[in-house]
């Protein structure tokens, strides 16, 4: 997997990229936590309530398009039931999995005690999007990794410059 560059704020340009990549303007973030090859955005760190001071379920967010797009197809084939039943299965993988969740629990600053994903329940698996961004925002995480990988690893090149050369 490539290195990962982190910024320590959200510049202009990150907002105006990340604006392109959900395609609408994004909530305000706090910084780009990870970026591709290309020097863009792959997730983004969020405060833990909204400007309207509703809870944000979450504290990484995926925002790179080909990375949205690989996860969703995970889930899609049924990702998230699978790493529950790991969960229950696999006591490595639950270890692991309980620390992530009680370092984002400390990440909430005054936010709702919500896991990775935005889950209340312990060992609840919501959005494998939400475990790759915490993997890309708060390494090491071995399953959002893992998650990674088997959606193909963070694209080696700007997924924004293929997309701009066709507009």
């Amino acid at each position: 997997m490539p290195a990962m560059s982190a910024a320590p704020l959200a510049s202009d340009d990150d907002v105006a990229t990340v604006a392109l990549q959900l395609g609408r303007a994004p909530l305000p973030f706090r910084r780009v936590v990870a970026r591709c090859p290309g020097g863009r955005p792959l997730a983004v760190e969020q405060p833990a309530r909204t400007p309207a001071g509703a809870p944000f379920p979450t504290t990484f967010w995926l925002t790179c398009p080909a990375l949205v797009r690989a996860v969703g197809a995970l889930e899609s084939a049924g990702g998230v039931a699978r790493l529950e039943r790991r969960l229950a299965e696999e006591p490595e993988l639950a270890a692991a999995f309980d620390e992530a969740r009680a370092r984002q629990l400390a990440l909430r600053d005054g936010g709702r005690p919500l896991g990775i994903g935005g889950t209340r329940a312990p060992r609840a698996v919501k959005c494998l999007h939400a475990h790759a961004a915490f993997a890309l925002g708060s390494p090491p995480y071995p399953i959002g990794v893992e998650i990674l990988l088997a959606a193909g690893g963070p694209p080696l090149r700007c997924c924004l410059d293929v997309t701009e050369r066709r507009s």
